[in-house]
């Protein structure tokens, strides 16, 4: 299944992406490997071997600073302090890409009342990201980046985090690199993609006093591409993420899992390159109050080594501001939260 969207400047502002899923149905893979469940309460959860938190849990509320002034009211929702802030660099132009003020600016201030919390941006390899390119056109702007002709904006970014207090950022370039929504999308030449994401990350590696972490992060399922085919390289990447929401409608929770490049593939995919796992946007996505999807998910999370995840929350795929998903809130709540 193929679901194309355009999110313009104002609306990365208010919102997060929307997924694109198939639900070809493929043997259930094996149990993986059990971890803790979320910690209940407050305290960032505790670190893995890598220096990563695990089961970290945040959500998106916006992209500048009304994201930030959101998350008060989102924890007293939940019942818990969180311990992910998740954003958006807008992706319309290149001074968009280079971490303009109104973006890092809240975010900085946030991490500095917050220092132990996770810090996730998205990072745009194309601008404009959400415009209607036609493949020649990504073909040839992925060529471009990868001999090198817009390091400058991402120096120019890695600068700009680091004089911030950003430094240990988790960073996704390219995210859902697998469908057809994004100008920085992988399936026009994949192999220029690859090399254009390592460019990136050694550019963003070479600013003094970084510690950034990367991770790759498509969507769920075969799209114009399947995601394997774009994956850059272990030494380029910290961190296997998938974007899932409960789409296509009338799947199950055994064809999420099951279908080719699905939850299972991504288990699996991050076992043999020995990278921990991330949910970097979740939700429902358009076919009403799924209370039984925040469950399946919460388990399958709880039962992977999960650096973090964070819900989308704005309509119709949040549950803090909208009212229509009742029975989604209150599983969110007891799962996520401090009630049992």
């Amino acid at each position: 299944m193929s679901l194309g969207h355009r999110r313009a400047w104002s609306a990365v502002l208010l919102a997060g992406v929307l997924v694109l899923a198939g639900c070809t149905a493929a043997p259930e893979p094996p149990p993986a490997p059990v971890v803790p469940p979320p910690p209940v309460g407050g305290g960032p959860p505790a670190p893995g071997s890598d220096g990563l938190p695990r089961q970290a849990f945040g959500a998106f509320l916006g992209s500048d600073s009304s994201g930030v002034e959101a998350i008060g009211g989102f924890e007293q929702f939940l019942g818990r302090p969180t311990t992910v802030g998740h954003t958006y660099l807008p992706g319309e132009t290149w001074e968009g890409i280079e971490g303009p003020e109104q973006i890092l600016g809240p975010w900085s201030r946030w991490k500095a009342e917050h220092p132990g919390d996770l810090f996730v941006l998205n990072v745009p390899m194309a601008a404009p990201n959400e415009a209607e390119v036609g493949d020649a056109e990504v073909a040839d702007l992925l060529r471009r980046g990868a001999a090198g002709e817009y390091d400058r904006h991402y120096a120019e970014l890695a600068r700009r985090l680091v004089d911030r207090g950003l430094q240990d950022a988790v960073l996704l370039p390219g995210w859902e690199m697998n469908g057809d929504t994004y100008t920085h999308r992988c399936e026009p030449d994949p192999e220029a993609w690859k090399q254009y994401y390592r460019r990136v990350v050694d550019v963003l590696r070479a600013q003094p006093g970084q510690r950034f972490r990367f991770d790759f992060t498509p969507s769920r399922g075969v799209d114009a591409i399947s995601w394997p085919q774009c994956y850059p390289g272990d030494d380029v990447v910290d961190i296997i993420g998938m974007d899932t929401y409960d789409q296509p409608p009338g799947a199950s929770w055994e064809e999420y899992v099951g279908q080719q490049d699905g939850l299972g593939d991504q288990a699996r995919f991050a076992a043999e390159h020995g990278k921990p796992v991330s949910f970097p946007e979740w939700g429902l996505f358009r076919y009403g109050d799924n209370a039984q999807y925040v469950r399946d998910l919460h388990a399958w999370m709880a039962s992977q080594d999960t650096v973090y995840s964070t819900l989308t929350d704005y309509c119709p795929h949040g549950v803090y501001r909208c009212t229509q998903n009742p029975q989604a809130a209150d599983a969110v709540r007891e799962l996520f939260g401090t009630t049992r």
